[in-house]
């Protein structure tokens, strides 16, 4: 029998950071996925994680545990598929440690990822995000702090991570004003900033300045805001700005809907999808078709150019009742 955690150790150590040189979100993604599984397993075995041996992560266990992420813990397709990535990162390198294991992780790698259709992306209209974007009490230090954060999200689209690691030097607010981040990949980029969202972070500077490496949005104890903080003060205020427009109540608000949002905004204002992708930091132009597919304002105003010659465009209108009642008699 091979305790398990000998194995972990080194696929972090060795692997993720000396020989591929992981970046940390990379690292942080696989460390979720294994606390999780570590603690499901400690569940079923009633073995602490340091004790576990490799034979008890077995595919049957490790199915139940994907089984739960869909379940239990209503996590998406996607992300049950992102967990058996990291799952099988692991297990192709423990092949190599452990080759008296082989069939045991074979079958692990052989457990399929699950096909799922993809959906429309959420998006707010720019009535919505108005009810989202005044709805902190900017009265109180943490609503200026979250309308600041939550104007900066959905004029620059930026991903809950890069919210995350945003510091103080990262924000450019004199000429060509911008925000600079590292994206997916290690990519850096450089996202342009409206008057408006400048005088906005010009205020929260006034309010809470720091050293250049300070991060820019944080807790009253100055620790940095986690993805999870985030996430929850868009829900909170996505809840609360029901009140003033009703049309929120039928959608699912994350900071990736922000994201999608000024994506949106951007398709409206006649930006190209390449420079939509670059602004998002997206690998591929290809990446943006999903908001072609979202956005029907484009379908209807390509409709009208295909209307017949000699024909009024316009959309469809059914018959008044009455008169259709009279044409049918």
């Amino acid at each position: 029998m091979s305790t398990i955690a000998p194995t972990i150790e080194a696929f972090f150590t060795q692997r993720l950071l000396s020989q591929r040189h992981a970046s940390p979100r990379t690292v942080a993604a696989y460390r979720d996925t294994w606390r999780l599984l570590l603690g499901f397993a400690h569940d079923r075995t009633g073995k602490t994680p340091a004790c576990l041996d490799l034979a008890d992560l077995n595919a049957e266990l490790i199915s139940a545990f994907l089984t739960h992420l869909e379940q239990q813990r209503h996590n998406s397709i996607r992300t049950r598929n992102a967990r058996l990535a990291a799952i099988r990162s692991l297990f192709r390198f423990a092949a190599l440690r452990h080759p008296e294991h082989a069939e045991l992780i074979q079958r692990v790698l052989a457990i399929p990822s699950k096909r799922y259709e993809p959906g429309l992306v959420d998006f707010l209209t720019p009535e919505e995000i108005d009810a989202l974007l005044t709805t902190p009490n900017r009265s109180t230090w943490h609503g200026r702090r979250d309308h600041a954060l939550l104007v900066l999200a959905v004029q620059t689209g930026l991903r809950v991570s890069e919210l995350t690691g945003l510091t103080h030097a990262d924000l450019h607010l004199g000429a060509g004003a911008h925000v600079r981040c590292q994206g997916k990949g290690r990519k850096q980029r450089a996202t342009p900033l409206t008057p408006q969202t400048v005088s906005v972070l010009r205020v929260w500077l006034r309010e809470q300045p720091g050293n250049p490496h300070d991060p820019l949005f944080v807790t009253r104890r100055g620790d940095r805001l986690s993805t999870d903080a985030i996430e929850w003060l868009v829900t909170k205020y996505a809840t609360a700005a029901t009140l003033k427009c009703a049309s929120l109540r039928d959608k699912k608000i994350t900071p990736h809907t922000l994201r999608h949002s000024a994506a949106m905004r951007l398709l409206h204002s006649g930006v190209d999808t390449s420079v939509i992708a670059l602004w998002l930091g997206h690998e591929s132009p290809l990446s943006t078709t999903p908001y072609l597919h979202a956005d029907l304002a484009l379908k209807e105003q390509a409709l009208a150019r295909t209307a017949p010659p000699n024909t009024k465009p316009g959309r469809y209108h059914p018959p008044d009742d009455l008169l259709t009642f009279l044409e049918n008699l």
